[in-house]
């Protein structure tokens, strides 16, 4: 289509325009450059979430494995386009890295990790307040809490908060964490994400909402006496769909086909030597105390050594080694200068996130002094720390003698089993083995290599500094050096290029935690986990590497299970039985995840059976208890609550769904013609065009700032290509295209539109066809609650007759050509004006109003929380009443003095708390009606409109 100055500065306007009308105009900008599938329900969600320009914030709640990370990253990407960049997310250690993947591949958003290192380095550089970036800030729970202080003085446009069912006793002053975090974000926009907002109590929406306003319900004790004691369920619902939306999962299969999964159990038993050495390193580790384990690290040491034990005698080894050289230096009297915990992380894969999870920081006392580390000894009992060396010394002799483990014979039988299901599928020979320990990890890629697999098989842990990344990085830096793909950040482009080395030419994946977090394997999918952590949302984090939307073949998960231990067997039947992470469409249930919270009270739990329990019938019972304790948990009465509160849905869900998507692809399809209309105007000198690619290669870039080659625009009808030529508004360029076009001259003109060659038919506009008339384009900005601008377009033909602003974008949308040297009659740019003041008017006033009721709403909102406090005190006060009747009918009814005496002492306390009661209600009702008048006064002054208004062009115009 040939468009003119006066097509391209329209088009720009357009599509650079914000809005807080309801519509897909509110997220118009994230869903055009967002590199992900349209779903319905995640547009819904976004929309909920901006709803209201003046709410504080909402919960997105919605069942695992629906994408509210999507959700939320569309309004944090709206907030980006806008050019609201003070925007922060507060998520577990362990997904942090996930966000920033997620933002970088899917919205071109750049994001940073904000955590002791590079805080401290930002602050030594002279960074005032590291927090304020002109990136997206990602931090953990603990960090901000740490940090709140700096936290507090950024004023954020919006906050995301992950996992946000940690947050729900807020509400108490004795809860830390949720304080810390509720006084940063005060005066914030929030969005909480969890698939579990309530799970054992009601109480625990009350402290949800409380984070996001604390002028949603009344006080914790209303709250109590209104819905908790008298659970008004009804009521609460209604009040919950003003902040709370959650999708189910059987709502939206018609739109995400989910895969199944299948487990493959390989049960193998440990040769006599293995379970020998096992059974003696529990029993050392069982010991109250000794030398080697300092006692303020008994039980993460214990974990540390509890893992290796259990993944490979290989891996063990170098364990040994570490805590005898320890016991060495005691033995010659030098207390050793390193930290313990810290050796064996470096040695291993337990990383300072699981440390972080576990509440235990790697600068804790190590123990080193001999009073701590012999509990309460004065002197070193050199005797005991060599025999202690002794043990050692006998420990790591039997391990070296066992040259392959039993689990790692069954290793290349598990990789068949898996590969043959996947060619029954139809699926690629792809499996991800994934191991707790590095040490184990170079272990089975030499034995594989050894027996196979040679070439096929590569590694990705936390690090990747082992000689083969470093060649494939090398390879991958030359395959990538003209396609823009390589980034500042070196271990992201390892990452990447081992990712890509495996998609592309390895069969196997030999991957530690690490891999757990933050990388999508969709086109693999085999699951082999070697080692089986205790904590099953680590395990689920595994799994959904692979098994999450986009997946197109039923995911296979294979576990090693040793036959010979006792605990071990347990814990896999409670993973499998109880909590069905194996097996299904969608793995572990919300109720068994959120009643296990971070997962890893499980992991202690399973710890303290192994410290504590010797026999099997001790290890039955324990688990047993530990299985009956979880019941409680997962099949509480709340359930029914639940269902009845979060769980309802429209009976036209599905055809809402069906409208937005339709909706949303029309609107789509607008903005891509628009946006590529305005790239070949605006780059038409410096680029060579394929129109039916939506591509075009850059020959020159204006001002030399962006990379020449060859750019795709961004699409969701096709997959699209990563890096720096992955097209879309927020690219630089685009930016660049946008904003020439906006300022493009537009003097009075003639345009010539064509309708006659348009391949597409306007009815409208053809009926046009032949005449001339005028036109104005107005642009409205109004400040309120937000920021609103309008296009508006007044137009007559010839004979006077009004075209109707619709028909003029219509018009817009065919080609035309230019004459400019046109003078316009003064008595035509008269009327043009009065029509165009009036439509700005009537604009000013449509949005006067709208704006009003979202003032109304959050009055409303404001009567129902001061209603909440004085209904707890009226009824408080009504309950009293009653006792005090039936007191005075026990006191008629009294058979002693005695009794009467004690009745009578009853009524007076009683009718003194009465007293105070009342007096209370007269309190409360004074203090609410101030408070509730001062934030009403806050609302009227933001009900302000500011407006401004210009003219972008006008035109004669001709329709040929």
């Amino acid at each position: 289509m040939n468009i003119t100055d006066y097509h391209a500065k329209y088009f720009a306007h357009d599509l650079l325009r914000s809005s807080t009308e309801d519509g897909i105009e509110k997220i118009s900008r994230s869903l055009f450059d967002a590199a992900v599938d349209l779903n319905p329900h995640q547009i819904e969600a976004a929309l909920f979430a901006l709803n209201s320009p003046l709410s504080k914030g909402v919960v997105l709640a919605d069942e695992v494995g629906l994408g509210k990370t999507i959700e939320a990253a569309l309004v944090l990407c709206q907030y980006w386009a806008e050019r609201k960049r003070k925007l922060l997310i507060i998520c577990p250690a362990s997904i942090r890295k996930q966000w920033c993947i997620e933002l970088e591949e899917k919205f071109n958003i750049p994001s940073v990790i904000l955590e002791s290192v590079v805080y401290n380095r930002l602050e030594s550089e002279g960074h005032e307040n590291p927090f304020l970036q002109n990136k997206v800030v990602i931090c953990s729970y603990q960090f901000i809490n740490k940090k709140q202080e700096t936290g507090k003085l950024v004023p954020w446009d919006l906050a995301i908060i992950d996992e946000a069912h940690k947050l729900r006793n807020a509400y108490r002053s004795t809860n830390v964490l949720g304080q810390a975090i509720k006084w940063v974000l005060e005066d914030t926009k929030k969005i909480l994400l969890t698939a579990t907002p309530l799970q054992n109590s009601l109480m625990e929406l009350f402290g949800l909402s409380t984070i996001i306003d604390d002028y949603i319900f009344g006080d914790s004790r209303s709250f109590r006496q209104l819905y908790v004691n008298d659970t008004d369920l009804e009521s609460l619902k209604a009040r919950l769909k003003g902040f709370c939306k959650r999708t189910l999962r059987k709502q939206v299969l018609q739109y995400i086909p989910y895969t199944h999964r299948k487990a493959i159990t390989i049960r193998f038993a440990q040769a006599d030597q293995e379970v020998s050495l096992y059974q003696d390193i529990t029993a050392f580790l069982q010991r109250p105390d000794t030398y080697a384990i300092p006692t303020s690290q008994k039980s993460l040491i214990t974990l540390v050594i509890r893992k290796i034990l259990v993944s490979s005698s290989y891996a063990l080894i170098k364990t040994l080694e570490t805590i005898k050289c320890r016991l060495e230096k005691l033995q010659n009297e030098q207390l050793p200068g390193e930290n313990i915990i810290e050796q064996l992380v470096d040695d291993e894969s337990l990383d300072e996130e699981e440390l972080e999870e576990l509440e235990i920081t790697s600068g804790e006392d190590s123990g080193n002094n001999a009073t701590e580390t012999n509990q309460g000894e004065e002197e070193i009992d050199k005797e005991r720390v060599k025999q202690e060396i002794a043990l050692l010394e006998s420990f790591i002799e039997n391990a070296k003698n066992i040259k392959i483990d039993s689990k790692t014979k069954r290793l290349k039988e598990g990789i068949e089993r898996g590969f043959m299901e996947a060619e029954r599928m139809g699926a690629k020979r792809k499996v991800v083995v994934f191991t707790e320990s590095r040490r184990t990890q170079q272990y089975l890629k030499n034995f594989l290599d050894a027996n196979g697999y040679q070439g096929k098989v590569v590694t990705f842990n936390g690090t990747n500094t082992d000689q083969e990344s470093k060649n494939l990085y090398e390879s991958w830096l030359e395959r990538n050096k003209e396609t823009g793909r390589i980034t500042e950040s070196k271990s992201s482009d390892i990452r990447m290029a081992i990712l890509e080395h495996f998609r592309d030419t390895a069969d196997i994946l030999v991957a530690t935690e690490s891999a757990a977090e933050g990388i999508n394997l969709q086109f693999c999918s085999l699951v082999i986990n070697y080692d089986l952590p205790w904590n099953p949302q680590r395990i689920e984090q595994r799994i959904g590497r692979c098994h999450r939307y986009g997946q197109k073949y039923d995911v296979v998960v294979i576990n090693f299970l040793n036959e010979r231990n006792e605990v071990d067997c347990q814990v896999y039947d409670l993973l499998e039985y109880k909590f069905n992470l194996f097996s299904g469409v969608f793995g572990a249930s919300d109720e068994v995840l959120g009643s296990l919270e971070s997962g890893v009270d499980f992991e202690r739990e399973v710890l303290r059976i192994y410290k504590e329990c010797r026999k099997p019938d001790e290890i039955q019972k324990a688990f047993s208890e530990l299985q009956q304790r979880m019941d409680v948990q997962i099949q509480s009465k709340i359930e029914e609550s639940k269902q009845i509160l979060l769980e309802h849905f429209d009976e036209d869900v599905h055809e809402r769904l069906k409208v937005h998507l339709e909706q949303t692809q029309t609107f789509l399809d607008k903005m891509e013609r628009r946006f590529w209309a305005i790239t070949e105007h605006a780059l038409r000198d410096r680029a060579e065009f394929n129109p039916n690619g939506l591509s075009f290669y850059l020959k020159e870039a204006p001002g030399n700032k962006f990379p020449t080659g060859h750019y795709s625009l961004i699409s969701k009808r096709k997959e699209n290509i990563e890096g720096v030529y992955l097209y879309r508004m927020s690219h630089p360029l685009g930016e660049y295209v946008l904003s020439e076009s906006q300022k493009c001259n537009t003097p009075h003109a003639e345009l010539v539109f064509d309708i006659s060659n348009h391949p597409v038919k306007i009815s409208v506009v053809e009926s046009l066809k032949g005449k001339t008339g005028y036109m104005v384009l107005s642009k409205l900005t109004i400040h309120s609650f937000g920021k609103d601008e309008y296009l508006l377009f007044n137009a007559f033909d010839e004979s006077g007759a009004v075209i109707h602003p619709e028909i003029c974008e219509k018009i817009f949308d065919c080609g035309a050509t230019t004459c400019r040297d046109v003078r316009l009659p003064d008595d035509v740019l008269m009327r043009l004006q009065d029509d165009a003041q009036c439509h700005i008017n009537a604009m000013i006033d449509k949005t006067l109003e709208r704006n009003n009721s979202y003032y109304q709403d959050e009055c409303d909102r404001l009567f129902r929380w001061a209603d909440d406090l004085v209904s707890s005190a009226e009824k408080e006060l009504k309950d009293t009443k009653n006792q005090i009747r039936t007191l005075n009918r026990l006191l008629r009814q009294s058979t002693s003095m005695q009794e009467k005496h004690d009745l009578e002492i009853k009524i007076k306390e009683t009718e003194k708390v009465q007293r105070k009661q009342r007096q209370r209600i007269f309190d409360v009702e004074d203090e609410i009606e101030e408070k509730r008048n001062d934030l009403i006064e806050k609302l009227k002054k933001k009900l302000q409109q500011k407006t401004t208004s210009e003219v972008l062009f006008t035109i004669r115009w001709k329709v040929v």
